[in-house]
C-alpha cells in the first residue's frame, strides 16, 4: 500500500509508469516486520492446542494454599496445580508490572526492549536526597518489537484475545496494535480506570450495570470468548490479564465476610499484624487482610470459571494452561503492604526475592501426558521470558531465538528431561515507591547477588539454605563474590542497559 502522504507525487506520474512501478514494489519489497506480514499457516491449525494464559498482577508467591498461604483460599487454582506442574524457583524480569509484561510477550529481557521501569514510572525528582538522577526508558512497547500473538496469528492462524491490564502503551500501542485480535479492558493505565466496581472509566470497557465487579466482569467476557473460539476450526490464545490484586485494594463483596470472620475468629491471625523493618521501609509480617485475601479469591474464581468453560467446549484437554504474576506481592512500603510474602524477603519493587520469585504453574495439552506424567513440581529456575518459547515449542511452532532472545523452552522439563544450568539478571535502576533504590541483582545456581548503587554496596546469599536472605556471604566467601560482580557488571555491558548517573552539583 502506497502511504497517503505519496498520492500528490504519484498522481504526477503517468499511469503506466506507476503500474509498473506498483508490480516491482509488490513483488520484490522486503517487509520491515516478516512476522507481521507472513501469511497464516492455517493448514495444520485446528489440531494445535489452544493456550490460555493467566497473568495475576502484584500476586506474591506465597499468596496462593499451594505455595503455603493458611489465610488466602484458592481451591481452583490449587487444583490447576495438581493437575499440572509447580515451579518453586520461577521468576519475574522485573519487580514492576510493565517490564515482566513486556518479557512475556517478546520473550526478551526488560532491559533489551527498553522498559525498565512500570509506565512512565515515578519521577526520582519525588525522591530526597537521592544520588541519582532519573533513567529514562521508553513509554510504550515499540511496535517493532514481535510479540507472542503476533506470531501465532501470523504463522498458525491463531484467534488472539486479550483481556485486562495491558499496561504497555495507549492509542497507537495498544493490544490491538501488537497482535491481538481482540482487547477488552486493556489500556494504557496499570490501577483500573475509575476502580474494580462500576460505573468504572475504562475506555476499553464498558460497564453494563452499576455495581459490577471488573474480576467478574472479564471473566464473563472471557467465557464467552471460549464458547464462541470454539465454534471455529482456529484454535485460540487468551491472555486473561486481571487487574487484581493491584491496588486500590477493593474487597469482593461476595466474599468480605467470611475473610472478616476468618481473621476475627482464629488465633492465628489475632493481634496486631506484626512488621519487618526493611531498610527505610516497613514490610508485612503476615498473611491477614481480608479485603486483599477477598481479591485472591475473585482470581481464583475467575480461573475455576474459564477453566471450566474450556471442559464445557470439550476443549480442554488440547489447551496448554499457564498461571503466572508479574511481580512480587505489594508488602513493602513506607506504611506496610497489603501482603506478606514470608519467608521470601521485601515484596514488589524490591530485588530481594519477594520482589520477583513467583508462582508458575504450567498444565500440558493431554497429547503430551498421555504416555508420561507431568513431574508435579519443578525446583530449577525459570522467567518471564521463557513463557514465549515454551508456548512456540507446545503447540508446534519452531523456537525463533533471534526473536525470543533471553528466554529457553520449558517443555523439556515439563517432560521430565533435566534442566541446563544457566544465570538470571535483573536490572532495575530506578526509584520506587516501595523505597527500593537503584540497583541490580544476578542468580547464578543457589547463589544471589544483589547491588545497592547509592551505597556502593552488595550482598550474597545462598538460597538454598537461606530462602529469606538473611546471612549475607559477600564477606565470607570473596571470590565468589567479586566474581558474580564482575559477570552482573559486563552483563550490563553486553545488554547496553541504561546505568544511574549521580546527580550534578547545580542539581536541588
Amino acid at each position: 500500500m502506497l502511504h497517503p502522504s505519496a498520492s500528490t507525487t504519484w498522481a504526477r506520474i503517468p499511469g503506466n509508469l506507476v503500474l509498473l512501478a506498483i508490480f516491482f514494489a509488490s513483488t520484490f519489497a522486503i517487509p520491515a516486520n516478516p512476522i507481521r506480514c507472513a501469511a497464516a499457516d492455517t493448514t495444520s491449525s485446528a489440531s494445535r492446542p489452544n493456550v490460555l494464559l493467566f497473568l495475576v498482577d502484584d500476586l506474591g508467591w506465597a499468596d496462593l494454599s499451594c505455595y503455603g498461604s493458611t489465610f488466602h483460599e484458592t481451591p481452583n487454582i490449587d487444583a490447576l496445580a495438581q493437575s499440572g506442574t509447580q515451579f518453586s524457583n520461577a521468576y519475574a524480569a522485573c519487580p514492576v508490572c510493565s517490564p515482566t509484561r513486556a518479557s512475556i510477550i517478546t520473550g526478551r529481557h526488560p532491559v533489551r526492549v527498553d522498559i525498565t521501569d512500570w509506565l512512565p514510572g515515578m519521577d526520582a525528582a519525588r525522591v530526597k536526597d537521592r544520588r541519582f538522577e532519573h533513567v529514562d526508558d521508553r513509554e510504550n512497547l515499540a511496535l517493532e518489537e514481535t510479540t507472542l500473538a503476533e506470531v501465532l496469528r501470523a504463522e498458525a492462524g491463531y484467534q488472539t484475545f486479550f483481556l485486562g491490564k495491558w499496561h504497555l502503551g495507549g492509542e497507537g500501542f495498544l493490544p490491538t496494535d501488537q497482535g491481538f485480535d481482540v482487547n477488552i479492558g486493556g489500556g494504557h493505565k496499570g490501577s483500573p480506570p475509575g476502580g474494580y466496581y462500576s460505573p468504572w472509566k475504562n475506555p476499553y470497557l464498558q460497564s453494563k450495570h452499576d455495581g459490577e465487579y471488573l474480576t467478574t466482569r472479564l471473566t464473563d467476557e472471557a467465557v464467552s470468548l471460549v464458547e464462541s473460539a470454539s465454534e471455529k476450526q482456529r484454535p485460540f490464545f487468551m491472555m486473561m490479564s486481571y487487574y487484581n490484586v493491584h491496588s486500590p485494594i477493593t474487597a469482593d463483596k461476595r466474599t468480605i465476610d467470611h475473610y472478616e470472620q476468618k481473621r476475627s475468629g482464629n488465633n492465628e491471625f489475632s493481634g496486631d499484624t506484626p512488621t519487618i523493618e526493611e531498610r527505610d521501609a516497613v514490610t508485612r509480617g503476615r498473611q491477614d487482610n481480608p479485603d486483599y485475601a477477598s481479591m485472591v479469591a475473585a482470581v481464583d474464581t475467575s480461573v475455576g470459571r474459564i477453566l471450566e468453560s474450556l471442559k464445557d467446549q470439550g476443549v480442554a484437554d488440547n489447551t496448554l494452561v499457564i498461571f503466572f504474576s508479574d511481580n512480587g506481592g505489594l508488602s513493602t512500603l513506607r506504611r506496610m503492604g497489603p501482603t506478606c510474602n514470608t519467608p521470601l524477603r521485601a515484596g514488589k519493587g524490591w530485588l530481594y526475592e519477594g520482589g520477583i520469585r513467583e508462582p508458575l504453574l504450567i498444565r500440558l495439552p493431554q497429547s503430551f501426558t498421555s504416555n508420561k506424567q507431568q513431574p508435579p513440581k519443578i525446583d530449577s529456575v525459570a522467567c518471564s521470558t521463557d513463557l514465549f518459547p515454551t508456548v512456540l515449542e507446545v503447540v508446534g511452532l519452531p523456537l525463533q531465538p533471534e526473536l525470543h532472545a533471553d528466554g529457553s523452552s520449558l517443555l523439556g522439563q515439563l517432560q521430565g528431561q533435566a534442566a541446563s544450568d544457566r544465570d538470571l539478571f535483573w536490572h532495575y535502576p530506578h526509584y520506587h515507591g516501595s523505597l527500593w533504590r537503584p540497583g541490580a541483582a544476578m542468580r547464578s545456581g543457589n547463589y544471589k547477588l544483589i547491588e545497592f548503587y547509592e551505597t556502593d554496596s552488595a550482598e550474597l546469599y545462598d538460597l538454598s539454605i537461606d530462602i529469606g536472605e538473611t546471612h549475607n556471604l559477600a564477606k565470607s566467601q570473596p571470590e565468589r563474590f567479586r566474581e558474580m560482580r564482575d559477570a552482573l557488571r559486563q552483563w550490563q555491558h553486553r545488554m547496553g542497559a541504561t546505568m544511574p548517573t549521580p546527580r550534578s552539583s547545580s542539581s536541588n
